[in-house]
Order: structure tokens, then sequence, then C-alpha cells
């Protein structure tokens, strides 16, 4: 009888003693929920936020286990996104879970056409290297492309060389070599690149359109207002803003942790899969991340979207055919390479990730990163008699050149 009674009497202490940890962790989760650096405390046993905390050091707190009625103290410590323990056996854990590299699973689902790929690819870096080269060299060498359009084209050629050389001789190793690792400095250094150069692209496309709108619409004032001065100013700001906003969004990256899973399906290091892969909080980065894509994707598109519906108006009140075709031919070749460009990025980065558009992502990332730089040289030779006259011009100098110096080294050899 008494062994009952003292049974009852430890029930009600034990009662009691939860009520009164229940009202302390309803009075103290509003205060000292943070330490003095403004980290969230985790707790050493069941690895949640803690709430409630007896201190502002933050020595205990109150925690309720996930699936237990108790209320206890349990020591905590100060520790932003991983879960913390005074032991060395959670210690050696965290740093078993620290990630230093990340697995690019690629084109690694299709092992038999690994070597397919890696010659295919090969050949497409080698001409796209060899066409964006040959137009520089055409606008710097030739006067007669020493205007504001072939200017912006010299640009955008030397961007898509530095573009295609970002993405596609890490790809290349990987299809040769099997390695499909890739430490996390350097995908932070890829990524930094890709997204300068994407966001240096977009702007120089609205300027080449900007260009080809006072050259359709205004030709009187075109001369006035696209001097050599106003090219410089806005060929330099597509390149530096563009940096430099990435600059701050990769800075604030390399803040995150890292703790697994570590494979990224895809083929290079783009910023949503990196940020997925972070254990971290990452509200601000995606912000940051969204505002500087809001930055350099909307206002270029909606200046290049504004320029040809401008553009074409304007050709559409000539009353010649002849003057429509010529007038539509000066900016033909960039309307082709401004519509591939932008449909691509709303097909990857904007359009809802259906399971089709998952399954195809690669293959439109592959379009918009290896072959787009492929054709915009082509498409902008091809179409374009002025640098096709200069190409030709080119190869006959080049010829003579060989011939005469092929017959410089018989006469002396005579």
């Amino acid at each position: 009888m008494e062994a009952r009674k003292h049974v009852e009497e430890e029930k009600k202490k034990e009662r009691k003693h939860e009520l009164e940890m229940e009202k302390a962790l309803l009075t103290d989760q509003e205060h000292h929920r943070h330490d003095d650096d403004g980290y969230q405390a985790y707790c050493t046993i069941c690895c949640h936020k803690a709430i409630g905390c007896c201190c502002v050091a933050m020595q205990y707190h109150v925690c309720r286990h996930p699936g237990d009625v108790r209320a206890e103290w349990a020591p905590c410590l100060p520790w932003y996104g991983v879960c913390t323990d005074m032991t060395m056996a959670n210690t050696e854990w965290r740093n078993q879970t620290a990630i230093t590299e990340f697995i690019l699973l690629g084109f690694g689902d299709l092992p038999a056409l690994q070597i397919l790929l890696f010659l295919l690819f090969l050949v497409t870096y080698i001409v796209t290297l060899a066409g964006n080269i040959l137009v520089i060299v055409l606008v710097v060498a030739n006067q007669h492309l020493h205007t504001p359009m072939y200017f912006f084209l010299g640009n955008l050629s030397c961007l898509e060389t530095c573009y295609t050389s970002t993405i596609l001789p890490r790809m290349l190793a990987n299809l040769l070599t099997g390695d499909r690792t890739i430490s996390v400095r350097g995908c932070l250094v890829q990524l930094y690149f890709f997204g300068s150069l994407v966001g240096t692209e977009c702007y120089l496309l609205a300027a080449m359109s900007y260009d080809r709108y006072l050259a359709i619409c205004k030709p009187l004032h075109y001369s006035m207002h696209m001097n050599d001065r106003f090219c410089l100013y806005l060929a330099s700001g597509s390149w530096l803003s563009a940096f430099l906003v990435v600059t701050i969004i990769i800075f604030l990256m390399s803040q995150l942790t890292f703790c697994g899973p570590n494979e990224m399906d895809h083929f290079f290091c783009d910023l949503t899969p990196v940020i997925k892969l972070s254990c971290s909080v990452t509200h601000q980065m995606e912000l940051v991340t969204f505002l500087g894509s809001f930055l350099f994707t909307l206002p270029p598109f909606l200046l290049t979207l504004t320029s040809y519906v401008c553009i074409i108006t304007a050709i559409l009140r000539i009353p010649s055919s002849t003057g429509r075709q010529k007038a539509f031919s000066t900016c033909s070749s960039h309307l082709i390479v401004v519509t591939t460009f932008y449909g691509m990025l709303i097909i990857v980065y904007i359009l809802p990730k259906t399971k089709m558009l998952r399954e195809l992502n690669k293959v439109f990332s592959v379009f918009y990163t290896v072959l787009t730089p492929l054709a915009n040289p082509l498409t902008y030779s091809l179409r374009n008699k002025e640098v096709m006259e200069a190409l030709r011009k080119a190869v006959r100098n080049s010829v003579a050149f060989m011939s005469s110096f092929m017959e410089g080294d018989v006469k002396w050899s005579v």
C-alpha cells in the first residue's frame, strides 16, 4: 500500500516537473533564442534548434525531443548550420561530412557513348575556338569592319571563346578519364566565370540590338549617338557590371557549408544545383541570386525586345521589297542569335520543371553552353556579306604571302 502511494507521489512529482519545464519553455521561447553573436544554437542530444535557454551564454537549454513527451535540460553550443556536440566523436563525424569536392554526373549514364561524346565535343570545341578567333582577327585587321556593329561582334566572339573554355575542357577531361570529381573551390571558380560571362552576354546582345535600332530607325542620328566613346562605355559596362555582381554572389556562396550529398546531376557547376547541395540556411543566398539574375536578364531582354519591335515596325513601313530585305539583312543574324540564346535560357531556368523538362535539362544546357558559341561565328559570317568579303580578302592575302615566301625560298636556294 505504501509502495503504491510512493509510486503515485513520484508520478505527481514528474508531472509537476514536466509542467514547470513546459512553462519555462513557453516563457523563454522568445528570449535568449540566439547568443551574443547572433548564431543559432543546436542541441547536443537531438541536434534540433535550442529554445528556452537558461542563460545568455547558452550553456543549457530546454529541449523537447521528437517523439518524447519529456522536457529536460540539455547542454548546447552556439553554431550556425551544423549540429554540434562537445564530444570528440561528434567532432570527428562533423569533419568527415565536410565536403571538399563534388561529383559531376554529367553523361555518366551513357557509358557506351563516352568516347563518341568526347570526340564530338572535342571537334565542337576546336571549331568554336577557330571560328570565334577568326572573327576577332578579321574585325581587328580589316579597316572596313571598324564600325560599332563589328566592335560589339568582336566582343561577343571574345566572350564566346572564354565562355566555351570555361566548360568544355573540364567536360572533355571527365569524358576521357572517367574522373568526374571537382573541388568545391574549382566549382565556385567555374561558376564565377560562367555566371559573369552569361551576364555579360545578355547586356552585349542588348547593346547590339540597340545599335541595330539606331541604324535602322534613326539613321541620320546614328553616327552622333553611336560614337566610339559610347560603344566603349557600353562594352566595358557590360563586362565590369556582370563580373562585379557575380563576385558578390560567389563570395556569399563561399560562406555556405556543404556536408552531403555531393553528387550533381549536371556536366558543369550551375548555380541552382550548387545551392541545393548546401546544408546551410540559403534564404539570403537565394534572394541575392534572384536579384542578380533579375538584374542581368530582364532589363536587357526588355531592351532587346523593345528594340526589335521598333525595328520590325520600321522595316514593315518601307515601301519597296528590296529595301525591306536589305534592312532586315543587317539584323537577321543578330535576331537568330538572340532568339536562340534567350529561348534556351527560358527553357532551362524559367519554365516549370516538369518530368520531361528535368530529363531534357542537360540537353538544353548543351544547346546554350556548347552549340550557341559554335553557331554564333557561323551565323554572323555566313549571313554577312562584309564578313565574307573580309574573309575572302584575308585568304587571298595569305595565299599571296605564302606564294611569295615559297618563291623567295626557291630563288635563295638557286
